[in-house]
């Protein structure tokens, strides 16, 4: 017989046995969740801060600004550093890389750290007559102030202009320019495009969803259907048809113009109507499916027993039906509205130029200026928005009961 000792031994490593199990069934899903959702974020987080460029590839003239206070002109001792720095990372070929960087936030930069690093290794004392007789601009303390801000590996700087905010040299911060404050006014445009977008699915979805929901199972199926049908289509074959469907000479236009109801083609394309139209029809399905899922599941004995207590049909429907069909509301607005945030194709193909969305934004300085730290600050901006619609959610899809007297 196994003595009390042998038994807990043998439970236990049961137990554990059961846990390593458990784990290997799981980890899939968290290696999954670690490589597509949890690094990406991650990342998008670290470039939105991340700052090397000067501190790794200046690092004398970094460490000679270490005391300057900014007031005047740096001295001999720095122009030398930065003569150094130059020549090597022309040789190195890592001058481009921070050239690039500090032109982000001087235009100009670029072409001066490129020209006077051409020339570096042929520069002499003293250094600073050299760079001045070299570039004039060298003796502005623009230059040397954004130097002197990026010193640190790390900075606020593209979150803070994500704000519409600068960084200024000394660590303060102001409002940018009139001219520069382009982003609040793009995120707004973007919560505002994804509300109405929303709104309309939820006043064309609702109906539909209810009369699926309702319906014989055969219609049903059938209305199920065609409902999933845009699903089975690129959403660029869906965007371009609706180019050629809005357009003057199209199919809306042409049917407006022969019913009588314009005398000319309207402007249904290249502008905000369009954006709304497209939108609203490619995301129309995520704002029924979910709806239908709540209300199939309602019994309809509650709205019989509402109305045979006394209940008009208004009253019984806002009253019993409605409040039960609030978590599949929720359901739907939130995906349709994190969807609208991140739309691109739809508002660059049927936009205007004041119709684009902050997901252009993002893709412009990721792809054609690779400004990964503004790209990656703004969508951290998207990501919060995100983020705050998680309580509203919470909150009314818990409140799918019935709450009567």
């Amino acid at each position: 017989m196994l003595g009390s000792g042998d038994l807990k031994a043998n439970l236990r490593r049961a137990d554990q046995r059961r846990k390593l199990r458990a784990y290997g069934l799981i980890a899939p899903l968290f290696l999954f969740l670690l490589a597509f959702f949890l690094i990406p974020i991650g990342a998008v987080l670290y470039f939105s801060i991340s700052n090397p460029e000067v501190a790794t590839m200046l690092p004398r003239v970094n460490q000679a600004l270490e005391n300057w206070d900014g007031k005047e002109i740096p001295d001999e001792a720095t122009f030398a550093a930065l003569a150094e720095d130059l020549k090597l990372g022309y040789a190195n070929q890592t001058l481009p890389k921070v050239s690039l960087r500090l032109n982000y936030e001087v235009s100009g930069f670029r072409s001066l750290l490129m020209r006077t690093g051409r020339k570096a290794k042929r520069m002499k004392a003293p250094y600073k007559e050299a760079f001045f007789a070299r570039d004039k601009r060298w003796a502005e303390l623009l230059y040397w102030r954004t130097l002197k801000a990026n010193e640190s590996r790390f900075t606020l700087h593209y979150l803070l202009q994500a704000l519409d905010l600068d960084l200024q040299w000394d660590g303060s911060v102001q409002r940018a320019p009139a001219e520069q404050q382009i982003y609040i006014n793009n995120l707004e445009r973007t919560l505002w495009i994804a509300l109405v977008v929303t709104l309309s699915c939820i006043v064309l979805g609702y109906p539909v969803a209810y009369m699926i929901a309702t319906a014989p199972p055969r219609l049903a199926k059938l209305l199920i259907i065609l409902v999933l049908l845009p699903f089975w289509t690129s959403l660029l074959v869906r965007t371009a048809a609706w180019v050629i469907v809005l357009q003057k000479s199209g199919i809306v236009n042409d049917v407006l113009l022969g019913l009588g109801l314009v005398d000319e083609p309207l402007a249904l394309i290249f502008n905000r109507t369009g954006v709304y139209i497209s939108m609203v029809h490619i995301l129309l399905p995520f704002m029924i499916l979910p709806l239908y899922g709540v209300m199939k599941g309602i019994p309809g004995d509650h709205v019989r027993a509402a109305t045979s207590l006394g209940a008009t049909p208004r009253a019984a429907f806002m009253q019993v039906y409605f409040p039960q069909t609030l978590p599949g509301l929720a359901a739907g607005c939130l995906l349709v509205f994190v969807i609208s945030l991140g739309f691109y194709i739809t508002p660059m193909l049927i936009g205007g130029g004041s119709d684009q969305m902050l997901a252009y934004l993002i893709a412009q300085y990721a792809t054609k200026t690779a400004n990964w730290g503004l790209a990656s600050a703004l969508a951290i901006l998207l990501l919060l928005c995100i983020a705050a619609l998680y309580p509203f959610y919470q909150r009314f899809a818990g409140a799918g009961g019935i709450k009567l007297g």
